[in-house]
């Protein structure tokens, strides 16, 4: 018997896509803890790129992450119209983020995660731009 090919809820698949990103960040600042010298450097409060540590980069830091992370609950929430663009706009920008990260060298698990990182950035942006449109005199 073959089994059904189900359609997935486009704020369900934003969401999903937001939820796979977060992870491959986690997976890469935690893996980047093992490169030799990085915890030493951050003993000595520098943050590679960004350099000496301060509460304003750390706040500054903090506010991007989680604009992203408040993404995947605009995704399930938002209404159609304002959802679309937030996630086109943040999918754009963010990947522009990533890739200008990790143009800047690294080991190569870290510039893997944000290639895929990338890639799924900017599916979801794609997701958002083809947003299913509603069928006239559709029940709202």
């Amino acid at each position: 018997m073959p089994l059904a090919n189900t359609t997935i809820d486009i704020k369900i698949r934003l969401a999903g896509l937001w939820i796979a990103t977060m992870f491959c960040y986690v997976y890469g600042d935690y893996f980047e803890l093992y490169v030799p010298g990085k915890l030493a450097g951050m003993l000595a409060g520098q943050m590679v790129p960004l350099g000496t540590v301060t509460q304003g980069m750390l706040v500054g830091t903090s506010i991007m992450l989680a604009i992203q992370a408040l993404m995947i609950c605009v995704s399930l929430l938002a209404a159609a119209p304002l959802n679309r663009w937030l996630n086109i706009a943040a999918g754009i920008v963010f990947s522009l983020v990533v890739a200008m990260v990790i143009v800047q060298g690294g080991w190569a698990f870290y510039r893997l995660l944000g290639a895929v990182e990338i890639v799924l950035l900017l599916t979801l942006a794609w997701q958002a731009w083809h947003w299913p449109k509603a069928l006239s005199g559709a029940v709202r």
